[in-house]
């Protein structure tokens, strides 16, 4: 998995020398420090403040889950990517033209699912006809019209819940969602959008990290304590390209079944470790998938377009460039 390294099961990790080792059962299992940009903790991991240290040093993220496959936190190194310059001008665009920017976010969500679901309406489903209708005549005239942020997550929301509706004629009837639950997610297909947007949004914050803008002030989200809304504003417009695509690839393929792959009680429905296992590895399949990005003229995986779209951000609040999300149509 390259640059990322997951760590799926109990142990303690620390420093060897000039690598990682995590020991687990009694084994140690290595791993270099060369090429490492993050490290996933989905299970509990112990470690000290010297490990911290070398990692910081390094440059290396790691990002925390809970038992649920929730996100509990990161770490990441002292940011040398600091610019005080950006921040301040960031600030001003929040005040002066959030509304323009989160405008664009909300199309950008349009479009990608509009695109997503393209693609089964050519396959025979012409009952996801309703949904992409909407999408063209309807919401892009109301987000035009809109004056309001709130107005607009509404419209996001509404944008979600139509896709959510049009699963039931094109996945494995297994997993028809019947309501979006997040935390904990209480049944099969909640918990494999929970996980894969969990994944995409810490995926985000290291991206984020590595340009100079700063995590927490954001444009559609509101700015809060306690999360990184810059990350969820970036994130949403590659959700239907990366999560849900992986999601229907893994399901329709029958790669992960309801009967294998999950842990239930009550309250509650998790991937077990095989099924994370499968489903970690196709999702960075996913988002290292090359394509060729038209304004370069050269390829790119949709990891890197995430980074871009971080700089196109950048145009926008430092030269008032216009910002335009991805585009899974348009590839860029």
């Amino acid at each position: 998995m390259g640059s990322t390294k997951y760590i799926t099961s109990m142990g303690e990790l620390s420093r060897k020398d000039n690598s990682l080792c995590f020991r687990k059962n009694g084994k140690n299992i290595y791993i270099p420090i060369e090429n490492t940009k993050e490290i996933y903790c989905l299970n509990e991991v112990s470690f000290n403040s010297k490990l911290l240290d070398f990692l910081g040093r390094n440059n290396i993220i790691v990002h925390f889950f809970n038992y649920y496959g929730g996100y509990s936190g990161s770490f990441y190194p002292k940011n040398q990517y600091n610019s005080g310059k950006l921040l301040v001008k960031q600030v001003e665009k929040y005040k002066n033209n959030r509304i323009d920017i989160a405008k664009a976010i909300v199309k950008g969500i349009g479009a990608n699912i509009d695109e997503v679901l393209y693609h089964y309406y050519k396959h025979g489903k012409s009952e996801v006809r309703d949904c992409i209708d909407w999408i063209r005549e309807e919401l892009y005239e109301l987000v035009d019209k809109t004056e309001s942020v709130k107005e607009l997550l509404a419209y996001e929301g509404e944008i979600w819940m139509k896709f959510y509706s049009m699963f039931q004629y094109f996945i494995n009837e297994d997993f028809v969602l019947n309501k979006r639950v997040k935390r904990p997610p209480d049944n099969p297909i909640n918990a494999l959008i929970s996980l894969g947007n969990t994944l995409l949004y810490t995926k985000t914050i290291s991206a984020i990290y590595r340009t100079h803008l700063d995590q927490r002030i954001s444009f559609l989200h509101e700015p809060s304590e306690g999360r990184f809304s810059l990350s969820l504003d970036i994130s949403e417009v590659f959700k239907p390209i990366i999560v849900y695509k992986t999601i229907f690839d893994l399901v329709n393929n029958k790669r992960i079944k309801v009967a294998k792959h999950f842990e239930k009680s009550l309250n509650y429905c998790i991937l077990n470790e095989e099924g994370r296992q499968i489903f970690i590895e196709a999702f960075e399949n996913r988002i290292e998938t090359t394509f060729l990005y038209t304004k370069l003229n050269r390829k790119i995986s949709y990891r890197t377009a995430i980074k871009l779209d971080c700089y196109k951000l950048i145009k926008n609040i430092l030269e008032d460039k216009e910002f335009i999300p991805f585009s899974l149509k348009n590839s860029y």
